[in-house]
């Protein structure tokens, strides 16, 4: 029986229905079709990287889209690279493929792991970089209008960790708490040169002992970014039970400028009248340390190398990692007035 411990990096859900490995396009749209058909509820599963399943199971059809393929469409100097890449293919075998040929601007999302369909589901960012910069469109299957349908960049709605791919579906004039859209391919748009996109991260610039603005060999920005993942947790490693999670479990809060923020709490432009601050440090100043636990919650904790990755020592349950979420969230929010929001999607349990 497979159950959805098996399918995610946090090692925790109860049973599927049934599980299908879809090898073909055609057959990826007609198992979610034909389960829409009947009513049948329906999880396309990439990596299981970003996902948050309850001990209950899934009672329906989970759909892994198992190609990994990546088809250049051109490739010169004044257009730059432009691929299609399927939604199976795990993303950070893309990045490896892009610092190899010598294509910018991916290079400081190097070891997330997943597929690249999630990609610009989640608009994923990292040191500075988002999927966005380099998306240029996304072919899906659109579950409400029952056809293929490509998205221009225009009309992705990329925002922070958000685009429209995450839009539940709407038929029959009722509203279904899943995505309207599966993502079949991505077409990125990159520049050919051997040296990175200009540095934004502080940290990854210290990291490289260079100024933040400067440009630095692709591979070393891919070398450097993998040793600060990992230093995290956050470069999956079954041995390592820090890297039994979901990544980042809350997203950085995205406020009014003019938002009150504790004294020290670090201050982002996200945007005309916005600013960005760090959940990180929001958890940090609440009291919570690396490595906290609910008493009584088993083996879910805090990572012991990062404050923001709730992980699974070994048998921790849906349950208990909801727990530990909200301590962590309530906290937050009885101690600076700002409510953290989950970046994982939570299927068949609520926050």
């Amino acid at each position: 029986m497979t159950t959805l411990a098996d399918l995610t990096t946090l090692r925790v859900g109860g049973p599927v229905g049934r599980l299908v490995d879809a090898a073909t396009e055609e057959e990826l749209v007609a198992t979610v079709a034909a389960a829409d058909e009947a009513g049948e509820p329906v999880l396309v599963l990439g990596g299981g990287s970003n996902l948050l399943a309850a001990d209950e199971g899934f009672d329906g059809v989970v759909v892994r889209d198992t190609r990994a393929e990546i088809a250049v469409e051109s490739q010169d100097a004044c257009g730059g690279a432009a691929l299609w890449v399927s939604a199976g293919m795990p993303w950070d075998d893309v990045v490896l493929r892009a610092v190899a040929e010598g294509w910018a601007g991916i290079e400081a999302l190097s070891g997330i792991p997943g597929s690249t369909g999630a990609t610009p589901v989640q608009n994923v960012g990292a040191y500075g970089q988002e999927v966005g910069d380099v998306v240029a469109m996304v072919r899906t299957w659109d579950r409400q209008e029952r056809r293929v349908r490509t998205l221009a960049h225009g009309e992705l709605g990329l925002g922070y960790r958000t685009s429209v791919l995450k839009r539940s579906l709407a038929r029959d004039g009722r509203w279904y708490p899943t995505p309207r859209y599966v993502v079949l391919q991505v077409m990125f748009q990159m520049r050919l040169a051997s040296l990175s996109e200009p540095i934004r991260y502080p940290e990854l610039a210290r990291a490289l002992d260079v100024e933040v603005g400067d440009r630095v060999d692709s591979a070393e920005v891919r070398a450097a970014v993998l040793a600060l993942r990992a230093g995290k947790g956050m470069v999956l490693d079954g041995a390592d039970h820090d890297t039994w999670s979901a990544g980042s479990f809350f997203t950085n809060p995205v406020l009014p400028e003019d938002a009150p923020l504790p004294d020290g709490a670090p201050r982002f432009d996200a945007g005309p009248g916005l600013v960005k601050t760090s959940a990180a440090w929001l958890i940090q100043a609440a009291g919570f340390q690396k490595g906290f636990a609910v008493p009584g919650g088993g083996a879910a904790s805090l990572s012991t190398k990062h404050v923001l990755a709730l992980t699974n020592r070994g048998d921790a349950t849906a349950a208990a990692l909801i727990e530990l979420a909200r301590t962590v969230r309530d906290g937050v929010r009885e101690a600076f007035g700002i409510t953290l929001v989950p970046e994982p999607v939570l299927l068949g349990v609520d926050l």
